[in-house]
């Protein structure tokens, strides 16, 4: 890797630079590793343009066994750089070797399985009476805003992508200045597929909005796909509504993990664990909230804590290391405040994890695991999407308690029941609130399955075939013949 990254937007087949240059930083050290062009509304306008012409000048749209050509050539390209591709998401992005190869790991077989729908991307034909034919077509949208995040830039990237390009969409990308060393990364994939023409996949990387911005007011774009927060999709919603945008997207969850007493603890707890350190905390699907049976209280709470005081926290690249940093310093910091507020408002530390402040890592964006407990589940810290290293626990002495608790929520992405009943878990699945609910499980996703939430966690499904809805429209001809 050079010593000295630089990276670029990718439009319409180039590399296009801008006048703003910042630092990519290293959040485990808060040291510089290369600089990056930070994009606004100039070059979102030059990548819509792009687009637009792929969609109208190339055979992109119309040839579906290209669409399908294009993304397995895609995919074997990927699989050839990933250790590249793991390097520099682990460096810019903070999350440990081991979650950035399983990011990475995902992308081929979301491209490939995206290949295949499209050479079964079926309209339909009926008779629809003697002598009229009614065909309903399936037609790309035209140009498809893909909104992602920097928790898990590329595979986030790509779930979006893959449908688009499959259903004959062209894409411009806005993905985020914090990894946009990894942003690069991916476009020099993606120049690689010579059958790929120019402009059908565009990148523009900024640090702020003024991008996005020019991406969901404008009237070349149909389809804004965004996986991000729950009041980040409001505001594009409310912005797009003058052309009638269509929205879709993942946005923010708050997943319960539900304990009954007979869960199996020796299986639970170390799941549990995982739920709240993997990416730092820094995940949708985060299980932040523990919902326990009283007659286990005493042990989920001594166990737990045992095993969160005994994690490892460090740089990306050490093989001990457990959980990586966070994105920044600033996130350090507020995760910080809203814990201090939590404690102040009544709830009660189990364990206090926090910023390291002293010792070697003090420079970069750590934050130990912190387990909070409370009474109140109306308080901020039961409610509001932390993005960080903090689990709160509540206990519950019924099943139909349970389930209050973990509805009573404005999100509904995801939950994780345990129980070592036959029957429960699929009675509890069925009523809870939420896209996805795991049995004796947690984080589990194929790229077979639709993933999304209810409520504030999302419109429309990604993954599986559904989410290529999102991306098309129905066009029905009606043909009269004379008998």
């Amino acid at each position: 890797m050079p010593s000295r990254l630089s990276a670029k937007h990718w439009i319409g087949g180039d590399w296009v630079d801008s006048s703003l240059r910042r630092e990519s930083v290293d959040p485990a050290t808060g040291e510089p590793i290369g600089t990056y062009a930070d994009g606004g509304a100039s070059e979102a306008a030059l990548a819509v343009a792009a687009a637009r012409r792929a969609f109208v000048d190339s055979p992109w749209r119309g040839d579906r066994r290209l669409r399908a050509r294009t993304p397995n050539v895609m995919a074997d390209r990927f699989e050839a750089r990933a250790e590249d591709l793991v390097e520099i998401l682990a460096l810019e992005n903070g999350k440990i070797v081991p979650e950035a190869r399983f990011e990475v790991g995902r992308v081929a077989s979301k491209l490939r399985f995206y290949a295949a729908l499209a050479l079964t991307e079926f309209g339909r034909a009926i008779e629809t009476a003697p002598g009229r034919y009614s065909t309903t077509l399936r037609e790309p949208m035209g140009v498809a805003g893909v909104i992602a995040p920097w928790n898990s830039p590329v595979v986030l990237f790509i779930r979006s992508l893959a449908p688009a390009l499959a259903a004959g969409c062209t894409v411009v990308g806005k993905l985020p200045g914090l990894t946009a060393q990894t942003n690069a990364r991916m476009c020099e994939v993606f120049a690689e597929v010579e059958t790929l023409p120019a402009g059908v996949v565009n990148v523009v990387t900024e640090l702020h909005g003024d991008a996005a911005r020019a991406i969901v007011d404008s009237p070349d774009v149909p389809i804004i796909s965004l996986t991000g927060s729950s009041k980040t999709g409001q505001q594009i919603m409310a912005s797009g509504a003058k052309h009638m945008k269509r929205f879709g997207g993942e946005l923010g969850g708050k997943t319960p993990i539900l304990l009954f007493d007979d869960a199996d603890l020796d299986r639970a707890l170390p799941v549990v664990e995982k739920a709240l350190t993997t990416f730092a905390g820094q995940f949708c699907m985060t299980g932040s909230r523990l919902l326990v049976h009283r007659a286990i209280l005493d042990r989920v709470r001594d166990g737990l804590a045992t095993r969160l005081e005994a994690v490892r926290v460090g740089r990306a690249s050490d093989p001990a290391s457990q959980m990586g940093p966070m994105i920044d310093r600033a996130n350090v910091e507020r995760v910080d405040k809203v814990v201090e507020e939590a404690i102040a408002a009544g709830a009660r530390v189990v364990t206090r994890g926090g910023p390291l402040r002293n010792g070697p890592l003090s420079r970069g964006a750590f934050h130990r695991p912190t387990l909070l407990e409370i009474d109140d589940h109306r308080l901020p810290i039961a409610q509001e999407e932390v993005f960080g290293p903090v689990l709160v626990m509540q206990a519950f002495d019924a099943e139909a308690e349970a389930v209050a608790l973990a509805n009573d929520s404005q999100y509904g992405l995801a939950a994780s029941i345990w129980s070592s009943d036959v029957d429960r878990p699929l009675r509890v699945a069925r009523l809870i609130d939420a896209g996805t609910v795991w049995v004796n499980d947690w984080a589990v996703v194929h790229d077979e399955t639709e993933e999304g939430g209810y409520k504030q966690s999302g419109l429309g499904r990604l993954n599986g075939v559904s989410a290529m809805d999102d991306f098309v429209e129905h066009k029905t001809i009606v043909h009269g013949v004379r008998l």
